[in-house]
């Protein structure tokens, strides 16, 4: 028993040794890619764990891009690896563009698969087109009625374009600005309503795919509502506002009226106010006169009975009149 315990000992020791160097050179990988034909020795897959990179991420796809006879090179694989790019993916890219005969190279497919597009999405659109259905569009023709339309757009990417091509946000706003001119150009809606495809046809020509990643094979309106008669409301909105503003005209007139009466009464109180100052005076002067002998007790008299036959006067003039001028004459 004691000669079975360095036997055991020296048994388990050999099986973590081999562990940690099978987990460390993947062994299944090369005896894989030697099967397959893929020229990857030990050292290279050695050398891709000490830069850190999966082997795997590596191998896998040089392995299925051999098989589908595209001559690509490992060192590059790991470079784009190393880059970030998805390896998989651009390889998958270019063995579906070789099988649409697409002309598409490696450097290309690394470029956009860096730029962050999808590089194998896109070769799948240039062989099925895609279809953008834009937002309902509102516009106003010239006869002030408001018109929807919703066009739906097929477009194909455009590989060339795909690096600094503008995407699919660009393609609607163009679309819908194309619209936009078209219905607000005609002269009715339903100018409109009768030929939905000039505006499809209007649009298109306008080459709206210019600097984006993707070409435009057609354009087709999917829907066209009539909206509002947005002439008519702003006729009636521009009417309410003369009014208002016709209303604030009357409404100073009115103000500055009731300040005009107002200073007139002020006015007359005023003077009211220096005729009785003037009536308190006259007795002063009168006075002042007989002291003085400028003014007889005759004349005096005289004076006084000049004052009752005017007040006489006032009273008969007076007698015929309502009390209340607002009452009608008795």
């Amino acid at each position: 028993m004691g000669e079975l315990l360095p036997l055991l000992f020296l048994l388990v020791l050999v099986v973590i040794v081999f562990s940690v160097i099978f987990s460390f050179i993947p062994l299944r990988l090369w005896i894989a890619a030697l099967a397959a034909g893929v020229p990857v020795g030990i050292i290279t897959l050695i050398g891709m764990r000490l830069r850190r990179v999966i082997p795997s991420k590596v191998v896998e796809p040089l392995i299925k891009a051999t098989k589908a006879g595209l001559q690509l090179n490992v060192n590059k694989l790991e470079g784009h690896y190393l880059a970030g790019g998805n390896v998989d993916r651009v390889v998958n890219a270019l063995i579906a563009a070789q099988r649409a005969d697409i002309e598409l190279g490696f450097e290309r497919a690394a470029a956009i698969d860096l730029a962050g597009r999808n590089v194998l999405q896109a070769v799948q659109m240039s062989v099925n087109p895609r279809v953008i259905e834009t937002p309902v569009v509102a516009a106003v023709a010239k006869d002030g009625i408001e018109v929807k339309a919703r066009a739906r757009v097929t477009v194909r990417a455009n590989i060339d374009r795909l690096v600094g091509g503008a995407g699919e946000e660009t393609i609607i706003a163009r679309v819908g600005e194309g619209i936009v001119t078209t219905i607000g150009s005609s002269t009715d809606h339903k100018q409109v309503l009768e030929n939905p495809d000039n505006i499809s046809q209007t649009v298109l020509n306008k080459g709206l795919d210019a600097g984006t990643a993707f070409e435009i094979l057609s354009i087709d309106i999917a829907d066209v509502d009539v909206g509002k008669n947005i002439g008519a409301q702003l006729q009636t909105d521009q009417a309410e506002a003369d009014k208002r503003i016709a209303q604030a005209k009357a409404e100073e007139r009115r103000a500055m009226a009731v300040a005009r009466e107002q200073e007139m009464k002020a006015a007359v109180q005023e003077m009211r106010a220096k005729v009785v100052e003037a009536e308190a005076e006259v007795p002063r002067a009168l006075a002042q006169a007989l002291r003085e002998g400028k003014l007889g007790v005759m004349d005096y008299y005289n004076l006084q009975n000049i004052f009752a036959d005017t007040q006489m006067r006032e009273s008969i003039s007076k007698m015929g009149k309502p009390a209340n001028p607002e009452e009608p004459k008795k």
